[in-house]
Parts: C-alpha cells; structure tokens; sequence
C-alpha cells in the first residue's frame, strides 16, 4: 500500500533531500550570493543559488525542512517558495510573460522620451532657450515609471535589510541615485546659468 505525498511539503524532509526554491526579490548578482550564503550557514546545508533563472537548488538532512530554507531566505529580505504544482506553473507563466511585456513597454517608452535629452544634451546646434526644462520633462518619467520595478523592489526590502543590516542591494542603490539625481538636476538649472543655446561658452585665457 502506498502513500501518496505529492502536496505534501513535509515528505521532502527525509534524509539527503534535496529541493528547488523559487526565490522572488533579486535584483543582482550579490543578491544571489547573499542568499547562497545565508543556506549554506545552516548545518549540513549546500545551496546554489541562480540568479538567471531565480532558482536554488538546496541539499539538506533531516533535521532541517523546506520551511527552514524558506524562512532563511525570507529573513534575508527575499521571497521563496516550494515548487509549484503544474497548474499553478502555467499560471505563473503567463504571469511572468505579462511582466515581460511589461516590461518592454517600459523599455520602449523610456528610449523614446530619452533619445531627445541625449540628443538634445550633445548637440548645441539643436538646443533652444530653455531647453533644459524640456529635458528635465522628458527624463522624470523614464526616472520615476520606467524605473519603477527597481523602486518597487527597493521599497520592499530596503527596510527590512537595513534593519537587519544586510546593507543595500543594487535597486536601492539605483533607487537612491535617482532621488539624487532629480534633486541635483532643477538645482542646478536654478542656481546656475547656463551657456546660450546652440554655443559654447567663451573660454578664459590663463
């Protein structure tokens, strides 16, 4: 008579099991090897962790459960869950194909309002009077919406790394340079003339 234990997460448990985490949260490479670290602190525990694909693949004894590997990597400020039923992998494909194309949206968007601040920035001959404000109009939102994944993944493990003081992952770096930024730029128009459009200022001898 057999047993069927396929729902069961505690089945994996056994001595030398073995399981794949779905892990949610990384932002970059150093995200990955944090968690690697933190599974591989647990006694008798071997994680690898990839980041290309958001998968860790965890050896562990009895002593330890699934949900030890999941809450470690939760305290860590990441996300992670046993392997999905195949259903509930379908699901989690569309899902992950409706980001993509999100996205690419996205990406798309924030070229075309970019390529004129480059363009403008790089060719005097093209600049008007005040175009730097044009400039300033067309970048916040490449700054704020097409940046957003990485300010939504900063805003939700920032704090709980901080208080835990794992220090700052790459999206809240990137989060934080681009409040800089947006505070440096308007700043600057302020506070300090620019050159006329289209030419170059005079240069001092000396």
């Amino acid at each position: 008579m057999s047993t069927d234990t396929t729902h069961r997460p505690d089945a994996a448990a056994r001595p030398g099991s073995s399981v794949e985490l779905s892990i949610g949260g990384m932002t970059c490479a150093s995200c990955a090897a944090r968690i690697e670290k933190k599974l591989n602190r647990l006694d008798g525990v071997t994680a690898t962790v990839n980041f290309a694909t958001e998968k860790a693949r965890v050896s562990f004894p009895a002593a330890v459960s699934p949900d030890d590997l999941i809450a470690v990597v939760q305290q860590a400020g990441y996300r992670a869950a046993l392997p999905a039923s195949p259903r509930m992998e379908a699901a989690e494909s569309g899902a992950a194909r409706d980001e993509a194309d999100s996205l690419r949206q996205r990406l798309l968007v924030s070229l075309a309002l970019a390529i004129p601040v480059v363009v403008l920035a790089m060719v005097p001959a093209l600049q008007f009077r005040n175009w730097q404000w044009a400039s300033l109009a067309l970048a916040s939102p490449v700054a704020v919406w097409g940046a957003w994944p990485f300010h939504r993944a900063a805003l939700e493990a920032g704090a709980l790394r901080q208080r835990q003081h794992h220090g700052s992952g790459l999206a809240a770096l990137l989060h934080q340079g681009e409040h800089v930024t947006r505070g440096a730029a308007p700043a600057a128009r302020l506070h300090h003339r620019p050159g006329r459009p289209g030419r170059q200022r005079r240069r001092h001898p000396g």
